[in-house]
């Protein structure tokens, strides 16, 4: 009987101290070494929260960068962020990407097939990543340029501020928020 109570008293102690003690520790480490305090990076736009920055957003208009496709429930769905688990001979999902050019080609009729970047036809294994590679980006300058009566330089330069450095040079890659770039597209035209 004496051990009984002893593993009950162990079992509460580590209860606490899981259920309360070791999120607080955690929330207090965020607070002082996590960026943004902890919190989630928001995007702002005149003033107005427009999205988080670290979840993709649905961009469809020409005048805008868009994002990897998502197959996260109706597109960027957190409650629903899952991988497709459809392989690459997957009958289904290679009809998927094979219209997801033909649409992307549709809006980019100065690609060939083959220039068509593999993220733009295929989800990312969350299905809420908000980042592209420049290169990405670089292929849609032409169509936002167009759609927004700009100069493709000057959306071209817009996309190279707006591009991330990987994290002290050394680890990551390059990358380019998409709802960051489409905000300073905004902020740009606004002046």
């Amino acid at each position: 009987m004496k051990n009984f109570i002893k593993s009950i008293r162990l079992t509460l102690v580590f209860c606490l101290f899981f259920s309360v003690l070791y999120i607080l520790i955690l929330w207090i480490f965020a607070q002082f070494a996590g960026p943004n305090s902890g919190n989630a990076e928001v995007a702002t736009l005149d003033g107005k929260i427009v999205g988080a920055a670290n979840v993709g957003q649905v961009f469809t208009e020409d005048i805008y960068f868009w994002g990897r496709p998502s197959c996260a429930g109706d597109g960027y769905d957190a409650s629903s962020s899952a991988g497709s688990n459809k392989g690459p001979t997957n009958e289904e999902y290679l009809a998927e990407v094979e219209t997801r050019i033909d649409t992307f080609l549709v809006h980019h009729p100065y690609l060939e097939r083959k220039d068509v970047p593999a993220e733009m036809v295929t989800a990312s294994g969350s299905g809420l990543d908000p980042d592209i590679t420049p290169e990405s980006a670089y292929v849609q300058v032409k169509r936002v340029a167009a759609a927004r009566n700009m100069d493709e330089t000057t959306v071209k330069e817009i996309v190279d501020q707006t591009i991330e450095k990987p994290f002290l040079g050394l680890f990551g890659t390059e990358k380019v928020n998409v709802l960051k770039l489409n905000i300073n597209l905004e902020n740009y035209e606004n002046k």
